[in-house]
């Protein structure tokens, strides 16, 4: 940037005038600056302190000399012995002008400013923030590529001819929002471009305004429907015969919005003329793709799997055989096509028997005759059943038979006497005890209810089932409550003893019985009272009730000494029970 020097003013200063600095804010106003440039010398330490001034250009760490010599503050050392770099501010490309006055306003040199925005007027006032070097650079101020590079990380980069054209073809509106109010749509800048195309016409034809699914940014035109194709049609794609259609309003006569993609909006004349069967006599479904393919409307084939397997006698078949009334809804139910067969059948006389109408259970599809039933998938005939004829089960039909054997064998059951299976109130399951061999040899196995051990075998089976069979209890003391009662050594009831009598007791006798005075009450088989004992009675001084008991016939504490030791103990008592309570194990 060139100045104009002015005169000298009273501190020494020469006036300049900036009006003809192009891009400096402020440009017109005239300032006064001196024309001491690259002045970054601690003039204090120098030459400036030896004269008694302080340096015009503050605090600096730079000996005087690099900049001035001995003649005089001007003119300046040529060249300076000052990298202008070590400021953190290169002068580069534009910045590297001959006036430091062009930046540095102030003699002090540590006030000038290093913002773009300082010294540029902003032509984009603020719209895309301040840092010029964004898009610019000191070189020059219309970097071409970094702006396409920037462009790129935005909502629309620039490919093909958008990377050639100026920024004012499409940012067009005025500030300050020529930037960031710019549409991105194709159609906002080409609409013009699908107004005025007629091949094909674009309004008429009702194209979308998503110009992206036909047309790249490298040219409007070139873009191909068919021939070349450049749309992406896979809304329906293109096979077959319809891919060698070239001419789009083949299909597209009313326009492409809303054109159906369902075969039969296009092939109803082909649907309506078949004859070889007349489909539309015949009532055929109007899904074309069930039979044809894209390649041609001849040469259908039916995959009848789809909707009934034709396997066995059905190969052999005409198709008016099963679709006499028409091709629409014809039912894959056999009892539909097989009714007459069904109830002309008198070997078993389907009809009065009640058969099910499932042909399938019984019949395959070979042939009718032959039919063997998988009797296994409802009820297995296992040992005598495989023998009777079907009337001994199916007396009532075949229809809702029971599957349970009470059902059937009710008479065998009443007429049973050893034992007496009413009288005793035997449940009804008949398998606890029978097998399909034979009514007779039945063996009931006792360890479903109730395990049969030790003396409990060889006892009579009334002995347990006074009441009958059914809700016989299992637990001891509902058949040993007398020998409970009856026992004195030690006295059940008087001592409250459990009624759960498999605690000491074993199904071996009621007699021997082993109480385990350790695993439930207190150890007096181990640890400290190991020995110390020889009856009962040694601790349980009531032979009525063995819920009391006394520590102190054996512990002959003194009361007095057992107060002073345990004066610190809550709750404490000179009684057994307190004893116990803080001594369960018999631990000190």
């Amino acid at each position: 940037m060139l100045v104009r020097p002015g005169p000298l003013n009273f501190a020494g200063l020469r006036e300049f005038d900036d009006r003809d600095a192009p891009g400096v804010v402020g440009r017109g106003r005239t300032r006064r600056f001196g024309l001491v440039v690259g002045l970054l010398v601690v003039c204090g330490a120098g030459v400036a302190a030896a004269q008694g001034t302080a340096s015009p250009h503050g605090d600096l760490s730079v000996a005087c000399e690099a900049c001035h010599t001995e003649a005089g503050w001007t003119p300046l050392r040529e060249p300076t012995d000052f990298d202008h770099a070590t400021t953190g501010f290169p002068l580069e490309g534009a910045h590297e002008v001959d006036s430091c006055t062009s930046c540095h306003r102030s003699l002090e040199f540590a006030h000038v400013p290093v913002s773009c925005a300082d010294c540029h007027e902003d032509p984009h006032r603020g719209e895309l923030g301040v840092e010029c070097s964004t898009c610019h650079t000191p070189t020059t101020w219309d970097n071409r590529f970094d702006i396409l590079s920037i462009h790129d990380a935005s909502l629309f980069p620039l490919t093909g001819v958008h990377a050639t054209v100026e920024c004012y073809a499409c940012h067009r509106e005025g500030p300050p929002f020529e930037f960031s109010v710019t549409p991105t749509d194709c159609v906002d800048c080409h609409l013009a471009d699908f107004q005025a195309t007629v091949e094909p016409d674009h309004e008429a034809a009702g194209f979308p305004t998503s110009c992206q699914l036909c047309h790249d940014t490298i040219t409007f035109d070139e873009a191909r429907i068919a021939g070349g194709i450049n749309f992406d049609h896979s809304i329906f794609p293109l096979t077959g015969a319809h891919a060698r259609i070239n001419d789009c309003q083949a299909c597209h006569a009313n326009g492409f919005a809303g054109t159906p993609s369902d075969c039969f909006s296009c092939h109803q004349q082909e649907y309506q003329a078949t004859n070889d069967p007349n489909h539309v006599q015949a009532g055929f479904p109007t899904m074309c793709e069930l039979c044809h393919n894209t390649n041609d409307w001849d040469d259908a084939v039916l995959d009848h799997d789809m909707f009934f397997p034709l396997d066995g006698g059905h190969r052999g078949l005409d198709c008016e055989d099963c679709h006499q009334g028409g091709f629409g809804n014809a039912s894959s139910e056999c009892y539909s096509c097989h009714r007459a067969d069904y109830e002309a059948t008198d070997d078993p006389d389907h009809v009065r028997n009640g058969f099910s109408t499932q042909c399938e259970e019984c019949h395959s599809t070979r042939r009718w005759e032959d039919a063997q039933i998988d009797h296994d998938s409802v009820f297995p005939l296992t040992g005598a059943h495989r023998t009777l004829d079907c009337q001994a089960c199916h007396a009532n039909g075949f229809a809702g038979t029971p599957r349970d054997c009470y059902s059937c064998h009710r008479a065998d059951y009443d007429g049973t006497t050893d034992p007496n299976h009413a009288q005793a109130g035997f449940p009804t399951e008949c398998q606890a005890c029978h097998n399909t061999q034979g009514w007779e040899g039945a063996n009931f196995n006792h360890d479903q209810f109730y395990p049969l051990i030790g003396q409990h075998r060889s006892v009579a089976c009334e002995a347990c089932h006074t009441n009958g069979y059914s809700g016989t209890p299992t637990d001891c003391y509902s058949c040993h409550e007398d020998d409970y009662n009856q026992t004195n050594d030690p006295d059940h009831q008087a001592a409250g003893f459990p009624t759960e009598c498999e605690i000491c007791h074993t199904p071996q006798g009621w007699e021997g019985a082993t109480f385990n005075h350790d695993g439930m009450y207190f150890p007096i088989y181990s640890g400290h009272h190991a020995g110390e004992w020889n009856d009962c009675s040694d601790c349980h001084i009531n032979p009525n009730n063995f819920g009391v008991f006394s520590c102190l016939t054996c512990h002959a504490h003194n009361q007095q000494e057992m107060d002073d030791e345990h004066d610190d103990v809550p709750g404490y008592v000179y009684e057994s029970t307190a004893c116990y309570a803080c001594h369960p194990t018999g631990s000190e």
